[in-house]
């Protein structure tokens, strides 16, 4: 089943390279009006802004990815135990902790 996304998604490649023709721009308003500098200066800061942004969403991005694969497999891992149970299966919680084991060392962490 695909599920979409509610809103779109922003192209953060595009937006750096609008970023860095912004300040390319800039920078050549800036030599032409010096006796603005202190509003280029909160301009520029705000422009550097971005590179971060666009690291920490792509940060974001990728936990959100792992966040939903691990939601998906206690979900497949739910759905085996629930039909195990249904079958009359010895141990139907096997899927279960067996997944909850599986994500535990995927993270790093375990007991």
């Amino acid at each position: 089943m695909t599920h979409s996304h509610p809103y779109p998604r922003p192209d953060l490649q595009g937006a750096a390279t609008r970023n860095t023709t912004a300040v390319h721009l800039l920078t050549a308003f800036a030599k032409s009006a010096p006796a603005l500098d202190d509003m280029w200066q909160h301009v520029f800061a705000a422009l550097d802004d971005t590179s971060a942004l666009i690291i920490e969403i792509d940060q974001l991005r990728t936990a959100l990815a792992a966040t939903r694969y691990q939601r998906a497999n206690l979900i497949a891992a739910i759905r085996a135990t629930l039909a195990a149970h249904r079958d009359g299966e010895r141990d139907p919680l096997y899927y279960i902790r067996d997944e909850l084991k599986a994500q535990t060392h995927t993270r790093g962490g375990g007991r």
